[in-house]
C-alpha cells in the first residue's frame, strides 16, 4: 500500500478535486509539508513578499479567474499579517479560501513558537473557521471550507491546518473523498414575487438598474443583458459587477460618474437593486424616497436593510433575471435617459473638459484619460488610493465585466490593493494588458511585491499618480482645519520607479504631459513588470474627498 503524508493530502484534494492551479503563500516550517506536496502535484505556487498581498491576491483571483483564490500562511505572524486581506475580503463578500499552520497540537499550552489563539481572532472576519486534527478528515475539512466559501452570499473562510497533522502519513487507500466543495447551487425566486416585480417594472416610468457586485460572481451576462434590452432600462453596475454589460453601452449611464448616479437615483420612481448594499456610498439608501425598490439578493437579511424594500427576491441573480424576462414587457425609456443625461452633464463639463486639455502639472484626470487612450480601454484596469480612486473609476471605461475594478474602494476602504490585484489579474487573464493605477501613498504599502512579479515574470504596468502626499487627507485636513494646519500628510517627490528598477523591473519618471503617451507605451512593451511615475498637480481635490470628510460629520 502507498503512503501519503497530511501535507500532500491538502496538495492532492486543491489540484484534483477542486482544480485549483494556483496558490498564494510565504513559506514556513509549520506549512512546509504542503510546499513539498505542491511540487508532487504542479501547483503553481506564487510566493509573496508579504501574507498581505497573498490574501489580496487571492481575493483578486477569485474575481479574475472566476473560482475561489487560495493563500496559504505559516502560523503567528504569517496568520497575523494575512489578516487586512482577509478582512478586506470579508466586507467585500469576495470566496477565498485561507489555510495557515499553527503551533504542534502536542505543544499547546506550553508556550511553543507561534503559538496563539488564530480562530477567535479570525472568526469574526470570516464566513467559516475551524481546525483539522485528524489527517484522514483532510478532505472533508478542505471540502467544508470551499463550500462554505462559496454558498449563499461568498466570503472569506478559514481553516487550521497543524503540523502534527500535516506531517502524519497513512496508506492513501483509506483516503474518502468527498464532493467538490465549490460547485455553487443555485436558487430562484417566489414566483408570485417574480410576477408582482413584473408589474411594478412594466408600470414605471422612470425606472433604474443598479448592480453590483452580486453581478460579477453570479454569471449573469446574457440573462442581464436581455433584461436591459427588453426593458429598456437605463442602468449603473459597480464594484465586480462593472462591464457586465460594457460602459459604451447605450443606456449605461457611467459615462456621467458619480454624479450620474446621484441624479439618476433622486428622480426615478423605481430602482431595481441587483446584489449590491446600501452602505455609506449609496447613502444607506437613504437618496431616494420617491422610488419604489425591487430589491435581488442571495442574502435574504439584505433585503430590507437600511431601507425597506416594495418587493425583495431572493435567489440567484441570473436565475431571477430568467424570471424576470419571461414576463417583463418590451419598452422603451429612451426619453427618461434622455433627461437624466441633460441633468447631469453640466455638472461634469468642467471634468470632461479637463480630460481634453494638457496641464502643467497635470491633472489626475487628465493623466486618466492619457491612460485611456494608450490602452484603447482594451485593458483589466485596477485602481487603488484615495482621490486617484476617484479618478480612475470615473475616467475609465470597462468594456469586459470586472474589467475596472475598484481595489480600494471598498468598505475597508483597504489601500495597498493595487499591486497584488494587478499581478493575480494578470496571472489569471495573461493574455490581457494590466494597468493599475496607484496613489503614491498607497504604492507604497506593497510596493515590494514588485519583487514577487519580476520573479514570476509577471508583466503589468503600475502608473502612479503621484500628488507628492496622502492626498485624501492633506485636502481633509486643509478644508476642516485650514492649510496651515496640515501635518504628516505630505510624502514628497519620491522616485518610486526607481525602486522597481532596482527590483529588476522597467521604470520612467514624467512630469511633463507630452511625456505620457510615450512613457506607458514603453511600458505595456518592454514586457517587464514596470512602473511609471506621474508628478500629478497636488492642488487638486477629487468629489470623494467632499463625500469621505462630509462622511466624518466632525463638529465643534
Amino acid at each position: 500500500m502507498s503512503k501519503i503524508s497530511g501535507g500532500h493530502l491538502v496538495a492532492k484534494y486543491l489540484s484534483e478535486v477542486e482544480g485549483v492551479s494556483t496558490v498564494f503563500s510565504i513559506p514556513g516550517g509549520h506549512i512546509d509539508r504542503i510546499y513539498d506536496g505542491f511540487l508532487e502535484y504542479g501547483t503553481r505556487l506564487i510566493v509573496v513578499r508579504h501574507e498581505q498581498a497573498a490574501a489580496m491576491m487571492a481575493h483578486a483571483w477569485s474575481i479574475f479567474a472566476g473560482q475561489p483564490g487560495v493563500c496559504l500562511v505559516t502560523a503567528g505572524p504569517g496568520f497575523t499579517n494575512a489578516l487586512t486581506g482577509v478582512v478586506n475580503a470579508y466586507l467585500d463578500n469576495v470566496p477565498i479560501v485561507v489555510l495557515s499552520g499553527t503551533a504542534p497540537v502536542n505543544d499547546w499550552g506550553k508556550g511553543a513558537l507561534q503559538e496563539m489563539n488564530q480562530l477567535d481572532m479570525i472568526k469574526p472576519v470570516v464566513k467559516w473557521c475551524d481546525t483539522c486534527y485528524d489527517v484522514k478528515r483532510i478532505p472533508e475539512y478542505l471540502s467544508k471550507a470551499f463550500r462554505h466559501a462559496v454558498s449563499g452570499r461568498p466570503g472569506p473562510v478559514f481553516l487550521e491546518l497543524p503540523p502534527d497533522v500535516l506531517n502524519v502519513s497513512f496508506d492513501e487507500e483509506e483516503v474518502v473523498y468527498p464532493r467538490k466543495g465549490s460547485t455553487v447551487y443555485k436558487a430562484p425566486a417566489d414566483a408570485d414575487s417574480i410576477k408582482e416585480a413584473a408589474q411594478l417594472i412594466n408600470k414605471a416610468e422612470k425606472p433604474l438598474i443598479i448592480g453590483g457586485s452580486g453581478v460579477g460572481f453570479s454569471r449573469c451576462d446574457e440573462e442581464l443583458s436581455e433584461f436591459v434590452d427588453k426593458t429598456g432600462i437605463p442602468f449603473v453596475l459597480l464594484g465586480n459587477g462593472r462591464g457586465t454589460i460594457p460602459d459604451d453601452h447605450p443606456l449605461s449611464l457611467l459615462d456621467g460618474g458619480f454624479t450620474s448616479v446621484t441624479i439618476a437615483l433622486s428622480q426615478a420612481d423605481l430602482i431595481i437593486v441587483l446584489g449590491i448594499r446600501f452602505n455609506w456610498l449609496l447613502n444607506f439608501g437613504q437618496g431616494f424616497p420617491q422610488a419604489k425598490v425591487i430589491r435581488v439578493d442571495i442574502d435574504p437579511t439584505e433585503i430590507d436593510r437600511n431601507r425597506i424594500s416594495d418587493i425583495g427576491l431572493v435567489g440567484d441573480i441570473e436565475l431571477i433575471l430568467k424570471q424576470l424576462n419571461a414576463e417583463v414587457d418590451k419598452k422603451d425609456h429612451s426619453s427618461w435617459m434622455k433627461d437624466v443625461r441633460d441633468m447631469y452633464f453640466p455638472f461634469i463639463a468642467d471634468e470632461v473638459k479637463t480630460r481634453e486639455t494638457p496641464s502643467e502639472p497635470i491633472h489626475p484626470a487628465r493623466l486618466v484619460e492619457q491612460v485611456r487612450k494608450t490602452t484603447k480601454d482594451d485593458a483589466v484596469y485596477v485602481v487603488d488610493g484615495g482621490d486617484a480612486s476617484y479618478f480612475g473609476l470615473v475616467g475609465l471605461k470597462a468594456k469586459g465585466k470586472s474589467s475596472v475594478i475598484g481595489a480600494a474602494s471598498g468598505l475597508l476602504g483597504c489601500l495597498g490593493t493595487g499591486v497584488p490585484f494587478g499581478i493575480a489579474a494578470k496571472l489569471a487573464r495573461p493574455e490581457k494588458t494590466v494597468v493599475v493605477l496607484n496613489g503614491d501613498g498607497a504604492f507604497g504599502l506593497n510596493a515590494m511585491e514588485f519583487d514577487t512579479a519580476v520573479r514570476y515574470n509577471i508583466p503589468f504596468v503600475c502608473v502612479i499618480l503621484n500628488d507628492q502626499a496622502w492626498g485624501m487627507i492633506k485636502h481633509g485636513q486643509e478644508m476642516i482645519y485650514g492649510n496651515e494646519r496640515v501635518v504628516g500628510s505630505e510624502l514628497g517627490v519620491v522616485h518610486y520607479e526607481k525602486v522597481v528598477e532596482a527590483l529588476g523591473g522597467y521604470g520612467e519618471f514624467v512630469t511633463r504631459d507630452e511625456e505620457v503617451i510615450p512613457a506607458l507605451e514603453r511600458a505595456i512593451a518592454c514586457g517587464k513588470p514596470a512602473c511609471v511615475n506621474v508628478l500629478t498637480d497636488p492642488t487638486v481635490t477629487s468629489p470623494a474627498t467632499l463625500l469621505f470628510v462630509d462622511s466624518l460629520k466632525m463638529e465643534e
